[in-house]
């Protein structure tokens, strides 16, 4: 017996994780010539003759979210046949790539529906495209755990998969909502969507801790609801519960968190007025380290 075999690594299994690493590079390039077509523009000009940061800043996030999803595709099982096994990554990776350009286009026109996103990150700016990579990484977050909560490639597998996701992009934009009514409530009634156009970095970088907190919480979903397939309703059902509940539980300790972790700071007046960016990163990083310990104490 040889080294690899002693720890169940086998000859089809190494032949299958090429297969599936292959797919994966393949993908990922893909995704990275994706985000210049999409916005009909060349993405090596942008990168690397314009030195466009902010368009380089949401093709990472791009490049991310989609290395996420390959993540839920990735078994490290042994597929019946390579044949099975390179359709079922492909399928997967395609699938979870059109989720994620359709995520951000939905997250465009309904969560950020001020201005023209695209317009905005082809002039530079990077808080808006701070924001755009969040939210490719939240919504890549959401599809891995529903692609690791779903079993098998059938047609109710990949419904399943996309009722959840729409669950997902409706909290996303409740989340956003809610963000906005507090920042109008502290800036008299100014808008948070103008205040990113007009380049608060410092607010982007709380916002994104949002939704990536979100996301990363949404994961505790697929503990406790049971998978059945053809249970449409059910699944939808329990994900809108499920994901608001911990939306609410989620804000409320941060909000305790930050009162304790940044005490005797006023944090509305440091982000939002004097665009501090230190404070703002400090903020995502509770909202993030909130959210994975409800998670792991839920799993």
């Amino acid at each position: 017996m040889t080294f690899l075999q002693q720890y169940g690594i086998t000859e089809p299994l190494l032949i299958i994780l090429a297969i599936d690493l292959a797919i994966a590079i393949i993908l990922l390039a893909l995704m990275r010539y994706l985000q210049g077509w999409s916005i009909k523009v060349n993405s090596t000009k942008e990168l690397a003759e314009r030195d466009n940061f902010a368009f380089g800043i949401s093709t990472a996030g791009a490049v991310a979210a989609l290395g996420i999803v390959l993540t839920g595709a990735i078994t490290g099982e042994a597929a019946l046949s390579y044949t099975t096994e390179a359709i079922g990554m492909t399928a997967y990776g395609l699938f979870g790539l059109v989720l994620i350009k359709f995520g951000r286009y939905l997250h465009d026109k309904i969560a950020l529906n001020e201005f023209p996103k695209n317009e905005e990150i082809l002039k530079g700016n990077v808080s808006v495209a701070v924001v755009d990579a969040a939210a490719a990484i939240a919504t890549a977050i959401i599809i891995r755990a529903v692609l690791m909560w779903a079993e098998d490639i059938t047609v109710d597998t990949f419904i399943a998969i996309f009722s959840a996701f729409l669950v997902s992009q409706l909290i996303l934009v409740l989340l956003t909502r809610l963000r906005e009514n507090r920042y109008a409530k502290r800036n008299q009634d100014a808008s948070m969507q103008q205040a990113l156009k007009q380049g608060q970095t410092a607010l982007a970088i709380r916002h994104s801790g949002y939704m990536i907190a979100m996301a990363l919480s949404f994961n505790a979903a697929s503990h406790f609801i049971l998978y059945i397939p053809t249970a449409y309703l059910n699944n939808i059902f329990g994900w809108l519960i499920f994901s608001f509940v911990m939306l609410v539980l989620m804000s409320l300790v941060i909000a305790l968190v930050k009162k304790l972790v940044l005490a005797g700071i006023n944090l509305a007046e440091e982000v939002e007025k004097q665009h501090n960016i230190g404070i703002a990163a400090v903020e995502m990083a509770i909202s993030i380290a909130v959210a994975l310990i409800l998670t792991a104490l839920m799993a």
